[in-house]
């Protein structure tokens, strides 16, 4: 069977809702039935003091969020003794562009924590963080991923991909790495034997005709190295940010657009609905549009709810396994690379 186009993708904006989710629902029970994943993770947010000033962005320490903050390495170890405690399987550590911590202070903690805790999956570092260090020390992309998987990382997150338009990446976050250079991070990081994830920023001042492109752009990578975990579209939060979007996007056009990248992402296994930018509520429909992960309890999450999101305090685990069950669905706890764990 011949792969979608750009030109039909595109089209599929088109149809009515419902039969599109019909067509996304089917692709999603062909490869993962009426199971949906979830992990026990929690996320980490060690810095917002930041280089870059990315318009969409309500986290960095600018104008609109006069609170700078970096943490100690025994505040961060305090917090992954707590959650370890507590059975989480993951720490997700993602931050600002911070030219005053330095880069051992990150080698040091991904250390740390994996000799404490070798059985925890540490997710570190974005592309757009790499990026960043790289520039910063003088360092080559291949000496900064090598020094991360000498410190213990895992796997990579799919943050700092916004839109791969290169007009739209100038408008809404110039300087911060480009498509290719993202692209390029993510290649080298598959290269090593390591898996990532993929995010697409939606809903801000990008066109369909750019989120197809988006998607398009991931498949031709996922052809070449099959990296890529799980697929993570992000609906932008309008609070705080200099990009001024005085009008939210739609749950009609959110569910669309998952359903349109679970028929044009034939190779990447997993589509996340990521409760944080969408609400729980909309995540949970979503399952029915083509999503099959719901990423996981979180605990703690500063980027997104600076933003508007209500995700400051994560979801409780049996509240967040009773949606999952009573929205029809087999809730099934993963690890960090998609293996089944157990099913609630």
């Amino acid at each position: 069977m011949s792969r979608i186009n750009f030109e039909d993708a595109l089209k599929l904006y088109d149809m009515d809702l419902f039969e599109l989710g019909e067509l996304a629902d089917a692709k999603r029970r062909e490869l993962h039935q009426d199971k949906t994943y979830f992990n026990i993770n929690r996320h980490i947010n060690p810095t917002n003091v930041c280089a870059d000033i990315c318009k969409f962005c309500a986290y960095s320490a600018n104008r609109k969020n006069p609170n700078p903050y970096a943490m100690s390495h025994d505040e961060i170890m305090k917090i992954v003794k707590d959650v370890e405690s507590r059975g989480v399987k993951e720490v997700h550590i993602v931050s600002a562009h911070n030219p005053d911590t330095g880069l051992e202070w990150y080698l040091d903690i991904f250390k740390k924590i994996k000799t404490t805790y070798p059985h925890l999956h540490v997710k570190a570092l974005t592309a757009a963080e790499v990026d960043f260090l790289s520039r910063h020390y003088g360092k080559t992309y291949d000496e900064i991923l090598d020094l991360m998987v000498e410190n213990g990382v895992d796997s990579m997150p799919g943050g700092g991909a916004e839109i791969f338009d290169e007009k739209v990446r100038d408008y809404i976050c110039k300087g911060k790495v480009t498509s290719d250079q993202w692209f390029e991070i993510h290649r080298k990081w598959h290269e090593r034997g390591k898996m990532s994830n993929v995010t697409m920023l939606f809903g801000h001042v990008e066109s369909r005709a750019n989120r197809i492109d988006h998607m398009m752009r991931i498949r031709e990578l996922q052809d070449i190295t099959g990296g890529f975990n799980a697929f993570i579209p992000l609906v932008y939060q309008t609070e705080n940010n200099y990009l001024n979007v005085k009008e939210a996007i739609t749950a009609n056009e959110i569910l669309k657009t998952m359903a349109i990248s679970r028929i044009v992402l034939d190779n990447v296994a997993n589509l996340k609905a990521y409760w944080v930018t969408s609400t729980i509520n909309l995540a949970l429909v979503a399952q029915e549009f083509g999503a099959n992960d719901l990423d996981g309890t979180i605990e703690r999450e500063s980027i997104n709810s600076a933003a508007g999101a209500k995700s400051a305090n994560g979801m409780d685990l049996n509240e967040f396994v009773s949606l999952i069950k009573d929205s029809g669905f087999r809730a099934i706890e993963r690890d960090s690379l998609y293996n089944e764990i157990k099913e609630w």
